[in-house]
């Protein structure tokens, strides 16, 4: 059996002549950027967050930049993070000339340790930027009482939460403002590059409307030194067309997480800690696995594509030297990557597949 870790083929073929007759359209107006499609989807996919506003920008990476680039963060200023996440995370602070700060991750759930955030303040501190991993979100409550209590902003990394839930509220909707990611494995994904913005707050949206597009609210005039980060027409067309799918997929994702933990019972792998008052959305199914290299190379042998996430930690790159951070720093974290291992996840993955996979873990370990 083929098992491949995303097969965007299958979620393509029901959706292929409305997503072409989409692109055509577009072609045949000439009008890429900024345009009806992105102005409905900022609509649509705010409505569906439960956000006031919505910004269409180019990647995950730039929503996150410009809304710290919205709230005057840059040099001499500090960010609560955590370094299990995508690169892109810190990366999006230190494009501003900030500093990201990085607290060890809850070993159960592989979200931020809220616990440990308070102490790795300073009078430098201006945001905490929680990730929402693998589809999850971070308990938001008391981190949110934390900011309030020392005046800081939160910014939500939602890049792989698009329609997770915390305590019936989405993702997107718990801090000041949130980046989305559109890239194409994502539960909501463009066909290449794409992000989005939310927030509540009207000047931040304004701010950041102008920030994507050089600094402009009028073509040619410029209020601020901004970037190019705007969102294409053609991505917007295909994410129009996946979105109203993306609940009944995230259900999905939901229902192969339910059959993996039961078939995987038993079995010497750690299944994923779903905290209670979350609703996740399963962007990765993540187990940790003894003997984690070799059970992934026995998968390969019996066509199963795995992956990690991630297997090394931010504060331990070589592009983050000069943080001057050392192994042993965040023990949870560097114990965690070497432990991990990505299952075959999306919508579309049957039954069969599923136990094809399981039944094959345990073949290794016996």
């Amino acid at each position: 059996m083929d098992i491949q870790f995303v097969n965007l083929h299958k979620q393509y073929r029901p959706l292929k002549d409305e997503i072409l007759s989409g692109i055509e359209h577009v072609l045949d107006g000439m009008h890429l950027f900024l345009g009806e499609n992105v102005q409905q989807l900022e609509t649509e996919f705010a409505h569906y967050c439960g956000a006031a506003h919505g910004i269409g920008v180019s990647d995950g990476t730039a929503a996150l930049n410009i809304i710290l680039r919205a709230m005057d963060i840059g040099p001499g200023d500090e960010v609560i993070t955590v370094s299990h996440t995508f690169f892109a995370t810190a990366e999006a602070i230190i494009l501003t000339g900030a500093k990201p700060v990085f607290v060890d991750i809850d070993p159960a759930t592989y979200l931020m340790d809220v616990s440990q955030v308070e102490a790795k303040i300073t009078s430098r501190t201006k945001a905490i930027l929680p990730v929402h991993l693998y589809g999850q979100t971070v308990d938001m409550d008391p981190l949110l009482d934390i900011a309030k209590r020392h005046g800081l902003q939160v910014i939500e990394d939602a890049c792989q939460a698009h329609g997770a839930e915390y305590k019936g509220r989405k993702a997107g909707t718990l801090g000041d403002a949130a980046g989305f990611s559109f890239y194409y494995s994502k539960n909501l994904g463009a066909y290449g590059e794409g992000g989005f913005i939310s927030t509540n707050n009207d000047e931040l949206a304004v701010k950041m409307r102008k920030i994507r597009d050089h600094g402009s609210g009028v073509r040619y005039h410029h209020d601020l030194v901004g970037v190019n980060g705007r969102l294409d027409e053609i991505q917007a067309v295909v994410l129009r067309a996946k979105l109203p799918h993306l609940a009944a997929w995230n259900e999905n994702r939901r229902a192969h997480a339910r059959q993996y933990n039961e078939l995987l019972k038993g079995s010497p792998v750690v299944i994923p800690t779903e905290c209670f008052e979350n609703t996740p959305v399963y962007h990765l199914y993540v187990i940790s696995a003894p003997k984690r290299d070799e059970l992934q190379a026995f998968l390969k042998e019996r066509g199963i594509s795995t992956g990690i996430h991630y297997p090394i930690p931010i504060h331990l790159q070589n592009a983050m030297e000069f943080l001057g951070c050392k192994q042993g720093d965040l023990p949870v974290t560097e114990h965690v990557v070497s432990q991990i291992l990505s299952l075959p996840m999306y919508a579309e993955l049957t039954d069969d597949e599923i136990k094809y996979v399981v039944d094959s873990i345990k073949m290794f370990y016996e």
